[in-house]
Formats: C-alpha cells, structure tokens, sequence
C-alpha cells in the first residue's frame, strides 16, 4: 500500500510542475491517480504521459514552420490574395483566411474542383480508379489499416503501379495498424512499397503511447488529386460490419491545386516517420493543374500536438462567431471544450439555428455518454440535436449559413483538438458548402430528434453513465 501512495505521489508531481495541462486536467488525473489507486496508474501510463511531448515534437515543429509557413505567407500575399477580391466568400471570411495563414501556413487556393463522397463504396471505386491512372505516385496515409476486403482491393493496384515506375508510399498510424500482419507489410516493401509507421508499437501489438496518433487520412496522387475525409481502410468503411450497419461518412475528393497541400501534409508526416525527405525532390510539389478547374477556394488546416495553436478548434470558434444564420454540425463525438460549448450555447441562444447530428451506436461507450451529456447543455440553450438511426455516424464537418464549411478528420471533442494529429480542409465556396448542407438535411429523415421534453425525461441510470463519462472527458 505505501509503494501504492508513493507511486501516486510521484506522478501527482510530474502532473502538477512537470506538465502545463488545463486545470480541469490536472484535477482529472489527480482524482483517477488518489482514488483509483491502481487502475488509475494504469490508465495514467496509458493516456496520460506528457513528459517526453516538447522533446517528440521539437524537430517536427520546426520542420513544419520552416519549410511551410514562411513560403505559404509569401505565396499568398503575392499571388492569391488579389486573385480573391472579386471572390465574395473569401472576402467575407478574409479574417479566417489569414488567421489560418498566420498561425499554419496554410495557402488558400482558388484553383480547385471538389467532389464529396458520403458512402465508402463509392469512395473507394473512386478511389481505386484513380489509383490505376496514376503516372508519377502514390502517396497513401490512414490512421486505420485492416487485413481485410478493402485493403486486398488496393495493394494489387499498387504492386502493379509499382511494376510501372510509378513510387508508393504508405504511411500507418501504429495503433490504428497494430492488427496488420508483419509478414504482409514486408511482402510490400519487398515488391518495392514503401511502408511507414507513425509511432510504432513497441512491443509486439502493444502500444503503450495512447495519445498523439496520427488520425490523418490523406491519399494523393500525382500531386494533383487529393482525399481527405472520414474513411478509413476498413470493411466497416464499406457497411460490411453488422455491429454498425451501413457507414455514413464524408470524404472529399480534391482535384486542383489543394492537392499539393495535402502533399506538404503527407510529406512532413512521412519524414518524421521515416526520415526520408521528400522536400528535396521538388517534382513531388511542382504540378501544373488543368485549367478546367473551377474556382472553389480551399485551405488545407492542419493541427497537432506539435503546433502552438489548436488550428482545426480555432477554425470552428472563428465559423461559429460569424454564423448569422445556421450552423449544421455531424460528428461521431461531441466532448466539446468550453470556449467551443459556449459559443455554440451563445449563438443558439442568439437565434442562430443550431443543429447537431451525432451517431445512435457507440463504438466508444465512455465518449458516447460523454456526447449526450454535452448534446443536453446545447438542447436546453435552444439547439436542435438529430440522432442517426440508419447505421452509424462517422462525418467529421460543419457548415455554416450556407458559405464556408470544415469536413475532414477532426472530431468535435478535445481529443482532435489537442491530442491526436488532425486535417480539414476549408472551404469557401457556396456551391459546395450548400451540398454538404444539403446532405446533412437529407439525413434528416433518418434521424430521430431529442426534444428538451425527451431529454429531461431519461432514466437515472443514464443520467448516471453521463455524469460519470462528463468526469472522464478530459481524459477521453
């Protein structure tokens, strides 16, 4: 028992001088540590370490200021900014514009065409095509890759575009690839693929490093098409996994310009992984881009443990400020920060017509009770919340009064925004924001209302699981 006392005490040390947490944070942990003696140690050695953070990082974040930021600011000023003024979207929302130029380095791009997939075996034809029309490379990272059906589907593709000459690479988060066989990675690297892992398990399938996973899913191919979104390499991305029935996600297929900031991603993701630098070859940068393309202005926004600044999180507090009209929310999990809360609580309340989508299947039953409690502060302000009855809910995104919209990997919740690795892209273009709209209503008849009525009238067993799960979001 006193082994037990000095070990907390140890790590109550390291939580209170050693690491610059949020004080509910703090108190979180200190609560999990003294309370739950032993489980709250294992559970602190799994989620909690952050001693080692600024040294991981240390390298990544100057790679990604130097080589990035400095050259998006010039290129923006001189080329784009011009090019906007007649663009009114960008206008409107120039201060969003340049905040995301300032703190990322992320170039808004006008040449761009926009395709948006909501069902994963569309996606993955498209994506399959695309991947046999490939000339130069293949550039894939997910956070999740499986044995299974979807994967078999690809890695013939690229075995044979690899025969061709054409370069490919891989890039796996280790723990959302910890189930991919060994020998299969080695088959590839053998056939010329080249494979990396961000943080790999250390022992085994065992991974002791919870936080800070690369959650990114990019694909770009050539430099001039770009996926980002929600979808993952999975038969359940397909609605092959009875658990979950069908998958509604969003995923966005970008031809144009924007595509070569989602390389940028990609590179600076597989350097730090692999320590290969692709910024010294300039052909994987340099593309000229069809002159067909529409005028959809797009930024690729990028955040991180690695960065300053909560990028994505900023971005949403940013949107939801301006909203004059409506805000369309979808997300598979809501355990929103207080600044996010409170600006979504105040617009509702301001008349803004507030709309939240979120999934009836936890795949995570601690976060899916946490949602619910956070859904209830925004249905007693005054906001509308939907939940999806059709299978499960895995769209990533907001739109906001029909012109400037945010999908891709990021989840609501302060995981996405502070711990895992996340990409959206921006989007400035009525067009587009209004088929995201209007995807989101078409889920509507699918999806069941909680009225404030339906809501003050739950069990006291659920009320329980929220609180308790309310206590835990910072951790989750």
């Amino acid at each position: 028992m006193k082994n037990i006392f000095l070990i907390n005490l140890c790590f109550s040390i390291a939580i209170i001088f050693f690491q610059r947490r949020d004080p509910k944070s703090v108190w979180t942990w200190l609560f999990a540590l003294n309370f739950i003696p032993v489980f709250g140690v294992i559970f602190y050695l799994f989620f909690g370490q952050d001693l080692r953070k600024s040294k991981m990082f240390r390298i990544k974040e100057v790679e990604d200021r130097l080589r990035y930021s400095v050259k998006s600011q010039e290129q923006i000023f001189r080329e784009y900014h011009p090019a906007t003024e007649n663009e009114p979207v960008v206008r409107d929302y120039g201060s969003l514009v340049l905040y995301n130029l300032e703190t990322s380095g992320s170039v808004l791009t006008m040449n761009n065409d926009l395709e948006i997939f909501t069902d994963g075996r569309k996606k993955f034809e498209d994506l399959r095509r695309e991947l046999r029309n490939a000339r130069q490379y293949i550039h894939i990272q997910y956070y999740i890759i499986k044995n299974d059906e979807v994967f078999d589907s690809i890695v013939p593709i690229l075995l044979e575009k690899v025969k061709e000459g054409v370069e490919v690479r891989v890039l796996a988060d280790g723990m959302g690839g910890r189930f991919m066989p060994k020998k299969r990675w080695n088959v590839m690297k053998q056939a010329g693929i080249k494979v990396g892992i961000f943080f790999p398990p250390v022992l085994g399938r065992l991974n002791f490093r919870v936080n800070y996973r690369n959650h990114r899913k990019i694909v770009v191919i050539d430099g001039k098409i770009g996926y980002v979104g929600g979808f993952n390499l999975g038969k359940e991305y397909i609605s092959k996994v009875p658990k979950f029935g069908y998958w509604r996600d969003t995923h966005l297929k970008i031809t144009g310009e924007a595509a070569i900031s989602l390389q940028i991603r990609f590179a600076l993701d597989w350097n730090y992984a692999v320590k290969e630098n692709l910024f010294l070859q300039s052909r994987y940068f340099e593309q000229e881009m069809p002159e067909s393309l529409q005028a959809v202005g797009i930024q690729i926004v990028s955040s991180g443990p690695d960065t300053g600044t909560k990028n994505i999180r900023d971005n949403y507090l940013e949107m939801f400020h301006r909203a004059k009209n409506h805000i369309y929310i979808q997300t598979p999990y809501f355990v929103p920060d207080d600044a996010i809360l409170s600006a979504l609580k105040i617009a509702a309340r301001s008349g803004v017509d507030v709309r939240l989508m979120i999934p009836c299947k936890p795949d995570h039953p601690f976060v899916y009770w946490a949602t619910f409690s956070y859904a209830g502060e925004l249905i007693q302000a005054g906001a509308k919340c939907y939940i999806y009855e059709h299978g499960f809910l895995h769209a990533k995104g907001i739109t906001v009064d029909g012109m400037v919209s945010s999908y891709g990997t990021a989840n609501m919740d302060i995981r996405s925004f502070e711990l895992n690795f996340e990409v959206n892209a921006v989007i400035y273009d009525e067009e587009t924001t209004g088929k995201l709209e209007q995807a989101f209503l078409d889920d509507l008849p699918y999806c069941r209302e909680v009225t404030r009525e339906d809501y003050q009238k739950r069990s006291l067993l659920i009320r329980v699981k929220e609180q308790f799960c309310r206590l835990l979001s910072p951790l989750l």
